[in-house]
């Protein structure tokens, strides 16, 4: 991955998803998404989004609670991780999600900003501003479209 950093403005959470849909076409097994961003800042939005694309059918859902989502891909799983709940990098490691990385698969985090020892390198970097009631602005790193 490049250390291209890229910019998107979303208006609503139709684009956020839209969004989703054109990042999902440039990961591969083994990418890494880690997301950042406030409360509502639409980061379940846009693993939405991306999952519609990747063709998940299920009902895409924060795993506040649960840790890890996985779903189903053709040839790989995506792992949709919320790390809101973790009180940093060593509750990361008691979870056993680190093991996701290595797993074959596509990983998108929420919240990584509390687990950020824990993310690997070559992550891509997805920072969402609130920039009004319905906008958003998305900066990249690691992804140029």
């Amino acid at each position: 991955m490049s250390s291209c950093r890229t910019e998107y403005v979303s208006s609503s959470p139709e684009d956020t998803e839209d969004f989703g849909r054109r990042l999902a076409p440039r990961l591969e097994p083994g990418s890494v998404i880690a997301l950042s961003g406030g409360l509502g800042a639409g980061k379940t939005c846009l693993v939405k989004g991306i999952a519609r694309a990747l063709g998940v059918d299920e009902n895409i859902t924060s795993p506040t609670y649960t840790i890890i989502n996985e779903y189903l891909l053709k040839g790989c799983s995506l792992y949709h991780i919320d790390a809101y709940r973790l009180n940093g990098d060593e509750d990361f490691a008691s979870t056993g999600a680190g093991g996701c990385f290595s797993a074959g698969g596509i990983t998108i985090i929420e919240w990584s900003d509390r687990i950020p020892g824990s993310i690997p390198v070559d992550a891509i970097h997805i920072e969402i501003e609130i920039s009004g009631p319905q906008s958003r602005i998305f900066r990249l790193r690691g992804l140029s479209l």
